[in-house]
């Protein structure tokens, strides 16, 4: 069945950003006397919007981080990813096949960043105001409250729209929320893509794709 709206992640789906936002993460973390590597930064804190990141973070280390981190942490950020920093190979061709088909973005990014990103990349044309961010929410993924919040600003049931999500804590909020969903492995965070499917699958995504290319939305 063709769903009636597609829904994507935004970091590692439309935006190629993993890597460099979470080597700024490790750095930002270092910085402050709270050592951590990319790879550890990658599998604790990914998927997840700055409040749970924060609560995981200090729970961690046992101490609050400092009152000032998450302004200097974004000046990082901003300067790492200015550094060459582009959509997801695939990802504009394909928003372009869609046609009228209703889309949003359903993130646990900051709204002014997505924004920021989606100009940069030329995209953001496809999504004009339906851009959802769970920043600020403390129910964040992997509940399903963001996915539920962008299947009701398009005017869509939940069940009849179609998720595409990289990282397996926003696979469970979008398959919480009802949807269909498919699990993506196109960004160059995944370094082995058949096990990054396989975690994927074990969520329970309806079905994987490698590239945008095969992404189906007829089914």
């Amino acid at each position: 069945m063709t769903p009636a709206a597609i829904i994507f992640d935004f970091d590692g789906v439309i935006a190629d950003s993993e890597v460099r936002a979470n080597l700024s993460l490790a750095e930002s973390l270092t910085a402050v006397g709270m050592p951590t590597t990319y790879d550890e930064s990658l599998r604790d804190y990914y998927g997840h919007n700055w409040q749970e990141t924060q609560r995981r973070i200090e729970a961690r280390f046992g101490r609050p981080l400092p009152a000032d981190f998450r302004e200097r942490h974004r000046e990082r950020a901003r300067a790492r990813f200015m550094e060459g920093f582009d959509a997801v190979p695939g990802a504009a061709a394909f928003l372009d096949t869609l046609g009228a088909m209703p889309r949003a973005i359903a993130s646990s990014s900051r709204a002014e960043y997505i924004g920021w990103a989606l100009g940069l990349f030329g995209l953001g044309h496809h999504f004009g105001e339906h851009v959802y961010s769970a920043d600020g929410w403390d129910r964040g993924k992997p509940h399903p409250d963001i996915y539920l919040a962008a299947a009701k600003g398009l005017g869509v049931d939940p069940a009849k729209c179609l998720a595409v999500e990289d990282s397996p804590t926003g696979a469970r909020s979008a398959l919480a929320a009802g949807m269909t969903v498919v699990g993506f492995c196109g960004a160059g965070h995944i370094v082995d893509r058949a096990a990054h499917g396989a975690m994927l699958r074990e969520v329970g995504v309806h079905r994987l794709a490698f590239t945008f290319e095969e992404i189906s939305i007829a089914g």
